[in-house]
């Protein structure tokens, strides 16, 4: 797999990820430790995502 490939694998986790945390806050009585854990992980990919990035473009 390409650098690239996985750079867009990444950002497709991640974008599926904050359209999953909208759909739960959109719910009443939402759980707020599984929110957090996802929000937590979203970061953890946008990191990742922001690394590959920076490795590519030096």
């Amino acid at each position: 797999m390409g650098l690239e490939s996985h750079i867009q694998q990444i950002s497709e986790k991640h974008r599926r990820l904050e359209e999953t945390i909208a759909d739960e806050l959109a719910h009443p009585g939402f759980d707020e430790l599984k929110i957090s854990a996802m929000k937590r992980q979203k970061l953890r990919l946008k990191e990742e995502l922001e690394r590959l990035r920076f490795d590519t473009a030096h």
